[in-house]
């Protein structure tokens, strides 16, 4: 069926043309309208996708709210095209359609960056153990949160947002256990959440027992360390015990296939 004469990509066209005005001119706003329905939005946001976002792009990420509603604009812009592509034949069927191709637009980049984590696990895990053995040196010199500033400079960018988030919290009178926390939330690495509870014990401490304490922290990251380097041993040996693995069936099978047409051209002379 046709709508004025129009075919569907014409119409498709047209819509694109039509919201593209409306955006440019401002009739309506796509990024306010996201905005001023915040909290409804935000119930959709994954738990780790801030996490995510700042691993793979670390302190480039300037407002990780404004990346995430930006998924939000995108997915109704394509639902409104989508729609307005099955205009002259709108049933339930295109509707259903039309959603899940924004659902699929909108859960893209998570997936994403999801697929990015996974490749990169073990280089971001092994961040923070190298991180804090850098801290440990600090921390021998300065207070916790005098150190913990000192060290956002030369940290991993993955974790200097969260860094500069800590520090203002405790600046701010913070004296809880709730920022390191809220750091160990929002990078779930390794054991995060433990060295965390460790160094906030740190800060506690007395003057007297600072060496004591210094220096089970000090185990503790070395121990981190160690199973870092492990799990990167371990996951290189795999790597060459699946490569061996296919060298060998691939030998085995091109061999098997040689004789399989020996067999069958020796069978052939003798017919």
């Amino acid at each position: 069926m046709r709508m004025w004469g129009l075919s569907n990509m014409e119409i498709f066209i047209i819509g694109a043309i039509v919201i593209f005005l409306f955006l440019y001119t401002g009739r309506f706003n796509a990024s306010k309208f996201v905005s001023d329905n915040k909290d409804f939005f935000d119930l959709f946001k994954e738990g780790d996708y801030e996490f995510l976002l700042y691993a793979k792009y670390g302190d480039r990420v300037v407002d990780p709210q404004r990346v995430f509603m930006t998924r939000f604009r995108n997915a109704f812009i394509v639902l409104a095209l989508m729609l307005f592509v099955f205009i002259t034949n709108l049933n339930f069927l295109n509707v259903i359609v039309s959603v899940i191709f924004a659902v699929f637009i909108y859960k893209y980049d998570y997936i994403s960056l999801r697929s990015y984590y996974k490749k990169h696990l073990l280089e971001v895990d092994s961040l923070l153990p190298y991180y804090l053995k850098g801290l440990e040196v600090l921390i021998q010199h300065y207070t916790v949160p005098v150190a913990l500033a000192r060290s956002i400079d030369d940290a991993p960018a993955v974790f200097k947002p969260g860094l500069k988030e800590l520090v203002a919290k405790i600046e701010a009178g913070d004296s809880s256990i709730q920022p390191y926390t809220d750091f160990a939330n929002r990078y779930p690495v390794r054991d995060s959440m433990r060295m965390m509870r460790l160094l906030y014990r740190l800060g506690l401490g007395e003057q007297e027992r600072k060496h004591q304490q210094l220096l089970s922290f000090s185990k503790s990251v070395s121990s981190l360390q160690e199973k870092a380097r492990e799990q990167k041993y371990k996951n290189r040996l795999h790597r060459m015990e699946s490569m061996t693995m296919i060298m060998l069936v691939c030998t085995g099978g091109g061999g098997m296939l040689l004789l399989l047409v020996s067999m069958f051209m020796m069978l052939a002379a003798a017919m």
